[in-house]
């Protein structure tokens, strides 16, 4: 019996965190990222310190409008995506080797719930917001992960320059 409530109690805890499923209504819930997210390619900005506004749409045609920027090493850019289309649509950014990991994951299971600072899941008609310093010069991507999507052309580039 005690077994039975303590498995239920991790179950309620652990699975109704801040983690959604794609697909899922969940996405259009603003998450609060409190925790700062290092990665090889930026880390989470601090809202206070926008440099720049970069609107993305995002269509059911799989495409990025804009699907190429360049942006300076040190600027943090609170990107706005915008779902123009009728389907779910995400925008993750990365380099293109992880990405491509990502996308094969997710056509094989996906369900799969997860939520960083550097992804938008946002619902047909939608918007999000990605706030995202980038720390380090070189070509790094963005793509829509919902499997179908990222093979059929949903993905574009960030150069990020010396200041």
């Amino acid at each position: 019996m005690k077994l039975a409530a303590c498995s239920m109690v991790i179950a309620v805890c652990f699975g109704t965190g801040g983690a959604f499923a794609h697909g899922d209504a969940k996405h259009l819930k603003k998450v609060e990222k409190a925790e700062m997210k290092e990665t090889g390619f930026g880390r989470t900005g601090d809202p206070k310190k926008i440099s720049r506004i970069v609107e993305i749409d995002m269509s059911d045609k799989m495409r990025f409008t804009p699907a190429v920027l360049t942006v300076k090493r040190g600027d943090t850019i609170r990107f706005v995506a915008r779902n123009s289309g009728k389907q779910m649509h995400e925008m993750v950014i990365g380099n293109m080797k992880e990405l491509k990991e990502h996308a094969e994951l997710m056509k094989k299971h996906p369900g799969m719930e997860h939520e960083e600072p550097y992804m938008a899941h946002v619902a047909p008609g939608k918007k999000a917001e990605i706030v995202w310093q980038f720390t380090k010069t070189g070509e790094f991507n963005f793509g829509c992960l919902i499997p179908g999507h990222f093979e059929a052309g949903m993905v574009g580039s960030i150069k990020v320059t010396e200041q």
